[in-house]
């Protein structure tokens, strides 16, 4: 098993000036490229585990690419949402574990506390939190008596950030909205969203299902004044035309949906998305995915979203933004040659580090995704993409 990399905050702090000269250099101008450039890379290795930790992967089964279950530690792994905590770390979100509710009971949801150090192509692990229900908020039997929240519970897939250091997830066992404060406790009773019942709901209150399972709420977006949520399911709901995804609003302050719905159509029935967060009041950034991995990813890329429907067809305007398979490389970092590919199964986290850089992250699935390099279970990577004309976000979004 790898150890995690656990050095001072001073590489965080060396972050955090960089990106700064980065965006004082842009703020108002364009980029000094003419197509999104890579700018960072580095990598969280397969095998990072939380030092001191409980065991893990008891029913972790299939090809492990070279890794033996059940582990020793809860392992560092599966990136499925990302905020900017505004000092050079960032809280990353763990999915459920191993991949589905029947294997997953003994990993334990948690939000990590990472920074990446691109001057060594590496991420620190600084720390975390367990997410837990101790206030007793989950009406249904926990699979912990002591209400520390597990992969076999929910299935958190996207998170936000609120001013008041809260954070919002959206999962996918119910589909639910998820109120946590900042040390990880559940401030709410799970929130469902009307007229969609994953599979994991159904068998549990005897529902019928109304989407197959992992297609829930696969991104969150916050409006610039944090009073409005916006979840993005990952899967077109029974009934709906294929292809198309709803985003729904949710109003914090009310704790209920607003009613307003919005429609993503995918690019391909069969494609996925992999988060969705907000650019100002109107627009968001989608990474939408095929289900390829290494030689047979094809289709990764990052829209720019509008839901002011220009053109009056009732979905979403879509614009490409970025080519995940096709970024300019000239400084061939990472190893990589003049063109860097992100051929990952799963690419499930991007955040605005300002008006001309964002970072986007993969979930490797430890240890069962192996895009990389065939047979090896992929890293973790965190790489920057500096783009070509200013995003003209709301400045209320950025740290």
């Amino acid at each position: 098993m790898g150890k995690i990399i656990n050095r001072s905050l001073a590489g965080a702090g060396a972050l955090v000036l960089t990106l700064a000269l980065a965006g004082n250099a842009n703020a108002g101008s364009h980029a000094h490229v003419t197509t999104p450039t890579l700018t960072g890379w580095a990598s969280l290795p397969a095998g990072s585990f939380v030092p001191g930790s409980e065991g893990s992967g008891t029913a972790a089964t299939g090809d492990l690419h070279g890794f033996t279950a059940p582990f020793a530690d809860q392992p560092v792994q599966g990136f499925s949402g990302i905020v900017d905590n505004g000092d050079g770390t960032y809280g990353v979100l763990s999915d459920n574990g191993y991949g589905n509710q029947a294997n997953s009971a003994d990993f334990l949801l948690r939000v990590q506390r990472l920074a990446p150090s691109f001057a060594d192509s590496q991420v620190d692990v600084l720390g975390g939190i367990n997410l837990t229900d101790p206030h007793g908020y989950v009406p249904w039997p926990l699979t912990r008596a002591d209400r520390v929240l597990t992969g076999a519970d929910f299935d958190p897939e996207s998170i936000v950030k609120a001013a008041d250091g809260s954070y919002w997830i959206g999962e996918e066992f119910g589909p639910y909205l998820l109120h946590f404060d900042r040390a990880g406790r559940m401030l709410a009773t799970p929130v469902p969203l009307d007229g969609v019942v994953a599979p994991e709901t159904a068998k549990r209150t005897g529902a019928t299902a109304t989407t197959t399972s992992s297609k829930g709420f696969e991104g969150l977006a916050t409006s610039p004044n944090g009073r409005f949520l916006y979840g993005l399911l990952e899967g077109t709901v029974n009934g709906d035309v294929a292809g198309q995804l709803r985003l729904n609003e949710f109003d914090t302050r009310a704790g209920a949906y607003t009613g307003k719905r919005y429609t993503y159509r995918l690019e391909s029935a069969s494609n996925a998305i992999g988060d969705a967060i907000a650019v100002d009041d109107n627009r968001f950034l989608v990474i939408e995915r095929d289900g390829g991995q290494g030689s047979t990813a094809v289709f990764k890329r990052l829209y720019l979203t509008d839901k002011r429907d220009r053109n009056g067809d009732g979905l979403l305007d879509k614009t490409l933004l970025v080519d995940l398979m096709n970024i300019a490389n000239p400084k061939r970092l990472g190893g990589f040659g003049t063109t860097f590919t992100f051929p990952f199964q799963t690419i499930e986290d991007v955040a605005i580090l300002d008006q001309t850089h964002l970072a986007v992250l993969n979930d490797n699935n430890f240890p069962f995704s192996s895009g990389r390099a065939e047979g090896t279970a992929d890293n973790n990577e965190w790489i920057t993409i500096e783009l070509p004309a200013s995003l003209h976000a709301d400045s209320r979004l950025l740290t």
